[in-house]
């Protein structure tokens, strides 16, 4: 059996699974829903479902709440139909025209980045042309219908080879096999491009990154991205977040960047640094450091990447400085044990 889900504004209708999500339908037609983590943290894709029953899935309760819940709204990326739908969405867009491919991709080199956080490039077939946006991510596709997500660190021109950033989760399935099991290689099952946290380019308000761990992945390839463009000078401020300078796992590049482009600045922060560390930097929250050196965020864009804590006290908090909500982008990380079957990261 399949529904029908009719999406306003605009006249679009698709044909939506039992077993698919509102969001993958609409991906899967070429449908864009805005959407980051598509675990229910980050509330990207949060619309109204205006006709119709839904199973609202395994949402985070902090994202979605229960007054919202009884006023229509539900997370895209966690619900399924029941039924037809009528629903509402909010910045719908059409596919501009890079296909979700589900491919193989062999392992070509795994790289300690720190002792948390690995370094692997994946290399796909020859044959194909594999076109993505900077600041999206694939998902790993695993056994039994479970999938792990990745952002994807390197630049869209450079995509003979994949590099993604991941981070060691205790008990994860699939980080565990790749800080311990995997090899070069070894064949891989990937899906994507997928997610919608990408730079507007229409935009020319200076832009502040704040990105929390592996957060700097996507990041990073938005950056990179820009930097090969040699288009604009648009300013470019980098506030890079983790608990001790060990976490800053790439922290000379982009001091490199800092040092060589007049346009880019570069401001890392550590909210626990170790006494080996001999730090003298920025200490805090990330979100603090950028509220303490902006004291009126209305003429900038900040893009957020990072633990779902992260990105909500960056919006609680820099709206109140005067971001206008339109101008704060999102994308959240989060790890969890496969128990549950949910990405580790977006």
């Amino acid at each position: 059996m399949t529904w029908s889900i009719h999406l306003k504004p605009g006249e679009h209708t698709i044909t939506a699974h039992p077993s698919e999500t509102l969001l993958e339908s609409a991906l899967r037609e070429g449908l864009i829903i805005p959407h980051g983590c598509r675990t229910g943290a980050c509330g990207s894709c949060k619309g109204r479902i205006l006709e119709g029953l839904i199973d609202f899935g395994p949402y985070q309760e902090q994202t979605l709440t229960e007054a919202e819940r009884r006023q229509g709204f539900a997370l895209f990326c966690c619900a399924k139909p029941l039924s037809n739908l009528l629903i509402e969405c909010q910045d719908l867009k059409k596919s501009n025209g890079a296909e979700v491919k589900t491919l193989p991709a062999r392992v070509q080199s795994l790289e300690l980045l720190n002792e948390d956080v690995m370094l692997m490039t994946l290399k796909l077939p020859a044959n194909e042309n594999f076109t993505f946006q900077a600041g999206q991510y694939i998902d790993i596709l695993l056994k039994d219908g479970l999938r792990r997500s990745f952002s994807l660190a390197n630049p869209p021109a450079n995509n003979s080879f994949l590099e993604l950033h991941i981070r060691k989760v205790d008990g994860g399935l699939f980080t565990s096999q790749v800080f311990n099991e995997l090899k070069e290689k070894t064949i891989l099952r990937i899906q994507g491009p997928l997610g919608t946290f990408c730079l507007q380019p229409e935009q020319e308000k200076p832009i502040i990154f704040m990105a929390g761990g592996t957060g700097f992945a996507p990041i990073k390839s938005i950056i990179e991205h820009h930097i090969k463009q040699e288009q604009s000078h648009r300013p470019l401020m980098l506030y890079w977040g983790a608990r001790s300078l060990n976490g800053l796992y790439l922290k000379d590049l982009a001091l490199s960047w800092q040092q060589e482009y007049p346009f880019f600045t570069f401001t890392p922060v550590l909210s626990q640094p170790q006494p080996e560390d001999h730090w003298t930097g920025r200490t805090g929250y990330v979100h603090q450091a950028i509220l303490d050196d902006f004291s009126d965020l209305s003429s900038y864009q900040i893009y957020a990447c990072g633990s779902p804590e992260m990105i909500q006290s960056g919006q609680d908090t820099f709206i109140q400085q005067g971001l206008h909500p339109e101008n704060y982008f999102t994308d959240a990380f989060l790890f969890q044990a496969p128990s549950s079957g949910t990405p580790t990261q977006p």
